[in-house]
């Protein structure tokens, strides 16, 4: 074998691969990084839709129920009256109370009811107005807007100068638009209000209690709170079978556009950057719960508004996120969307 110095031809050789050639390296995620278990788990069962045959056996189910509930009561008064008569009506007079009290829950649940398909259909009917440019339907829509908020104190100056200003709108645009500065911004900045203390109350929760499931209940009962509270803002004041129906509704879209995925970017506004990896995993986890939350919140708000937003006026969720939980982090304020 010859021994010395090995030549090589580099002029015909081929092109030497440059560095910027080189595909991207994948930041892979850190195992065990915060993922806001509770407000997963709580969209999840807050989204999940039973089957038919489940609605139908829980329907035979409390239709048995109130039926044996119903004879057992009138064996027992008529029992009652043939034995001791004064005792016998007082129970009567008790039951007739009780079931009074029923009958007027259940209107209340179903002026609920109608109270948010008014909403719904306020919104359709501004939809399509808009996309028609049809002036005529935007001026009922903020007819019916007006006659929505009629009674409410803190609306009063928005109706006042919706009724000076809706003259001089000629397209339906413009018309819409003033009765969204007029009437609905204030409501907005409310529900946004009730959107950073649920985000708050959740991430709080999550990074101090300990105990299993305790973030997933908080997370369950802070969220029904804020839809609710959100719905009472916007005039549709709902019960308890609607703000559960709300609810279902809120966590369906948000699942479906896949609105629950956690990135870091969420954090940015108050973080700084990808270093959810850097935080105790309480903290972490209960920083995303919060963000999430937030979504949540601003879901609720464009499913409760009588009005679509329009461009520009959509809540940013990092924006508030940045509001609600600065305060968790010593030093940082909440960024701007």
């Amino acid at each position: 074998m010859a021994r010395g110095p090995v030549l090589f031809d580099l002029e015909n050789t081929p092109e030497t691969p440059s560095v910027a050639d080189a595909p991207p390296v994948v930041d892979l995620p850190q195992e065990g990084a915060p993922q806001g278990q509770a407000m997963q788990i709580a969209a999840h069962l807050g989204a999940r839709k039973s089957s038919r045959l489940t609605r139908v056996f829980w329907a035979l189910a409390g239709a048995l129920v109130a039926a044996l509930v119903s004879l057992a009561a009138w064996g027992f008064v008529t029992d009652l009256m043939a034995r001791y008569p004064l005792v016998g009506l007082a129970m009567s007079v008790l039951m007739g109370a009780f079931v009074l009290v029923l009958a007027l829950v259940s209107l209340r649940e179903l002026a609920a009811f109608g109270r948010l398909r008014r909403l719904d259909d306020l919104h359709h009917a501004a939809e399509a107005a808009l996309a028609g440019a049809d002036l005529e339907a935007a001026r009922r829509v903020t007819d019916r807007l007006v006659a929505l908020y009629k009674g409410r104190e803190d609306t009063r100056w928005g109706r006042e100068r919706l009724a000076e200003l809706r003259g001089d709108q000629l397209d339906a645009a413009a018309l819409l638009d003033v009765a969204e500065e007029t009437l609905l911004a204030p409501l907005d900045r409310a529900a946004e209000r009730e959107v950073e203390a649920a985000a708050r109350q959740v991430a709080a929760v999550t990074a101090l209690v300990p105990l299993a499931l305790a973030d997933v209940a908080a997370a369950l009962t802070s969220n029904l709170r804020m839809i609710r509270r959100i719905a009472e803002i916007y005039g549709g004041r709902s019960g308890f079978l609607g703000s559960l129906r709300l609810t279902r509704a809120v966590m369906a879209h948000l699942v479906a556009t896949g609105a629950v995925a956690v990135g870091d970017d969420m954090l940015e506004p108050i973080l700084g950057g990808s270093i959810l990896g850097k935080l105790s995993r309480r903290f972490g986890e209960g920083l995303v719960n919060g963000a999430l939350t937030a979504r949540v919140g601003v879901a609720a708000m464009e499913v409760c508004r009588p009005l679509p937003f329009t461009a520009g006026r959509r809540p940013g969720v990092r924006a508030l996120v940045g509001r609600a939980l600065a305060g968790l982090v010593p030093g940082k304020r909440g960024g701007a969307d």
